[in-house]
């Protein structure tokens, strides 16, 4: 927040007196806001909308979920290591949200269409938590929310197989649909209840 300070040259008892009291503010203002685990976007930005094929079989956008607390990440249900790590410390940290969980929102985006197709992808994540909603599309439609996003993802083909190395940080999006940090992968539990719950206090 950028603030002006209106003063004649010749006053600079008054000039004083109003940068005092600005500090005074600034310092208030900072004792109030417990700080996020997740690296802060300052200042934040509007999370760009999508329209994809949901996994509760109808159409998925951000924006429907204006009014609760978003986290976006992305993955795929063949995925062994990170994104079942990932999810589960989702449902364990809404869990220890108690009823304020009703309004936090899951969302997670494939990057294999070819696989996840909307039934997939909802038992894949129900399996970890039943309110957890995935999008996927096609392949155009999937890379252009990755750019919007800035999420990196390569189809590394293994023998007759194939499995994808992907971004794996976590957007948090506040209840006004803003990006406001980004956590990246490992992290605790405990550390997305905390910020979960400050930005539900907002």
């Amino acid at each position: 927040m950028r603030h002006k300070l209106l003063a004649r040259p010749d006053s600079p008892r008054r000039l004083a007196a109003a940068v005092v009291a600005l500090l005074l503010v600034a310092s208030a203002q900072a004792a109030s806001s417990p700080p996020l685990k997740a690296g802060v976007f300052d200042p934040p930005r509007q999370a760009p909308d999508f329209s994809l094929a949901g996994s509760a079989g109808h159409e998925l956008k951000i924006s429907d979920y204006r009014g609760k607390v978003v986290l976006l990440a992305f993955g795929f249900t063949s995925c062994t290591e990170v994104c079942p790590t990932t999810l589960n410390t989702f449902a364990l940290a809404r869990r220890k949200l108690g009823p304020a969980a009703a309004d936090v929102q899951v969302v997670y985006i494939t990057v294999d269409p070819q696989r996840d197709v909307p039934a997939r992808l909802a038992k894949y994540l129900g399996s970890f938590d039943p309110t957890f909603v995935g999008g996927t599309g096609t392949e155009d439609q999937l890379a252009a929310v990755r750019r919007n996003y800035g999420i990196s993802a390569e189809k590394k083909n293994i023998g007759n197989d194939y499995t994808y190395a992907h971004s794996s940080f976590t957007y948090l999006i506040d209840r006004t649909g803003r990006i406001r940090a980004l956590m990246p992968y490992g992290h605790s539990p405990d550390d997305y209840a905390n910020d979960l719950t400050i930005l539900l206090k907002e």
